[in-house]
């Protein structure tokens, strides 16, 4: 088990959402770590309202035969190193977790279960840091592609909110900058300056 090493706030700004992997596997028992402690997002009423699909170490290939059949139907008909290229994305990350959430037919009710498994996916990926493991958050269209959902075991109302691919890498991306809190903050009750100046 890993201890923690990086503060909350070293691993929010830290993070990097990792697209190039190194093809390192991810060990099971370290993404069970990671899950049993993502687990403790904030959810309304504490339904919990997620599932995963996940593969890992001898699932792998598994899951990459499926991502090449959903993605390159004509992959017979190409050349070994055509389908490598094609499938570089798929082949180097070291797990996938796919996260699987209700379809509820109350607006209300299916918002509020995907906001909370949005911070059990940041928990994962902040998680996942902390063990020196990327990951990036994908939802490629592919994804509520029927035979695709099929394979995944994924049943009628139920939706795959994200593709979480996770692993080691070899090169850290360059942080892009971000909004200050004074560019997307107004308090309430005040107005700024430039519209004081205009009255």
């Amino acid at each position: 088990m890993n201890e923690q090493s990086l503060s909350v706030r070293e691993a929010i700004i830290g993070r990097r959402s990792i697209k190039k992997f190194n093809g390192q596997p991810v060990d099971r028992e370290d993404l069970m770590n990671i899950i049993n402690d993502a687990v403790w997002a904030p959810n309304h009423k504490n339904r919990e309202p997620w599932r995963l699909v996940v593969a890992s170490e001898e699932n792998l290939e598994k899951i990459q035969n499926v991502l090449r059949d959903t993605t390159i139907p004509n992959w017979q008909t190409l050349s070994n190193e055509e389908v490598a290229n094609k499938m570089q994305k798929f082949t180097t990350p070291g797990a996938y977790v796919f996260v699987v959430v209700p379809e509820d037919v109350r607006q209300k009710q299916r918002l509020e279960d995907y906001g909370a498994a949005s911070t059990f996916i940041q928990n994962i990926q902040l998680l996942a840091w902390d063990y020196g493991i990327g990951s990036c958050w994908k939802t490629p269209d592919f994804l509520d592609d029927p035979k695709f959902r099929d394979k995944l075991g994924v049943q009628h109302g139920e939706r795959i909110i994200s593709m979480l691919q996770l692993g080691y890498f070899d090169e850290l991306p360059k942080a892009k900058e971000r909004k200050k809190a004074k560019e997307i903050v107004t308090f309430f009750g005040e107005t700024n300056q430039e519209e004081d100046q205009e009255d």
